[in-house]
């Protein structure tokens, strides 16, 4: 471990001669390219700095006690020879986590799709709810929310909704997201108060860039009709809801919220784009055995991820077993401590294997 991190350090600093040289600054896709790699390396060179230093304090204060005859000099050696101890477990830790390979998407904006599932129209108000919980957090990050399309049921509800994340490290904390969200509650319809168990699917895809998703123009079948929704001005006028069809995978992405069909085909081609791509990582993904070993992470659409049971205040983690009793607070935005859970134990398990 120790050797590697000192190639690190050895890169960090050409990098750092790199972004300061003129002709370099002069190029500023390639200078741009060199600030980013410096960005990522800079925690894990910093966190290695300290324990190196922790090291060479551990390694003089023992000196101190073996040459040392003044008992007050060796009373103070013996003191930072047992910070220094308890110091260097947990860096080594902190190291352990910053060597992980990094997931190449981490800091990527995200598409959010939101699908009522089992439960008529419960089920697509409990979609609305999700729509909101993320929204929220993401007001409570600092991050910002747009609306790419919706499918509302006119009373609260949507039967599915796709919306876009934008803020840095957006996908390395809501990837964990993707899978089938289960309710259980009591309808505000169901007068005879039985509770009823309804589900949503969401899928959290990292916004894919040009480069790495190309589109043949001649792939894609692109048909306009007029909006249908609840009225409002240009809505059932012009033909300006768009529907775009990837012929060769049969993906149908369709967008109406705006007034511009050209809106429209920009948010749908955005949606497609970031479908194809993460249909291509999922099958990357599922070549290798070692990520496929545990779910958490892994955005596995088909398995019922969490449980929100409403009679007892509760949200239930399937994948590693965690109950929060803070449903209130959950669902306005307070994910933090589900989320940091799931990338402790996914941490967790990608060390084991390292």
């Amino acid at each position: 471990m120790l050797d590697k991190l000192k190639v690190l350090e050895d890169k960090f600093i050409d990098l750092e001669k790199k972004v300061a040289d003129p002709d370099i600054i002069a190029d500023q896709s390639q200078w741009q390219k060199y600030i980013k790699e410096h960005a990522d390396l800079q925690p894990i060179v910093e966190k290695y700095r300290e324990y190196r230093d922790v090291v060479s304090q551990l390694e003089e204060s023992k000196e101190i006690l073996q040459e040392e005859s003044d008992e007050e000099l060796r009373e103070l050696a013996k003191m930072e020879i047992s910070e220094a101890e308890d110091k260097i477990g947990p860096l080594e830790e902190e190291l352990k986590v910053l060597l992980l390979p990094k997931d190449p998407n981490d800091d990527k904006n995200v598409i959010v799709e939101i699908r009522g599932g089992a439960g008529g129209d419960e089920a697509a108000l409990f979609a609305g709810d999700l729509f909101r919980m993320y929204s929220r957090y993401a007001e409570r990050r600092g991050w910002k929310v747009s609306l790419l399309s919706a499918n509302d049921t006119g009373v609260g509800g949507f039967k599915e909704v796709s919306f876009m994340i934008k803020g840095k490290g957006a996908y390395s904390r809501l990837k964990y997201e993707s899978g089938v969200h289960r309710v259980q509650r009591i309808p505000t319809t169901e007068s005879g108060g039985r509770i009823h168990t309804s589900t949503a699917t969401v899928a959290v895809l990292p916004e894919a860039e040009d480069v790495e998703i190309e589109i043949n123009p001649a792939d894609l079948r692109i048909d306009v009709y007029r909006s249908s929704g609840n009225g409002g001005q240009s809505v059932n006028t012009t033909d300006s809801a768009v529907r775009i069809t990837h012929i060769p995978t049969g993906e149908v992405v369709s967008c109406q919220d705006e007034k511009s069909q050209l809106k429209n085909k920009e948010q749908a081609l955005k949606i497609l784009k970031a479908r194809l791509y993460d249909k291509a990582l999922s099958e990357q993904q599922s070549e290798l055995a070692a990520e496929r070993k545990s779910q958490v992470g892994t955005g596995d659409r088909s398995e019922r991820i969490r449980t929100y049971n409403f009679p007892q205040g509760r949200i239930s983690d399937h994948r590693i077993n965690l109950t929060l009793y803070k449903l209130d607070n959950f669902l306005d935005g307070d994910l933090d401590e589900m989320i940091d859970s799931l990338i402790t134990v996914d941490q967790t398990e990608k060390m084991s294997a390292f």
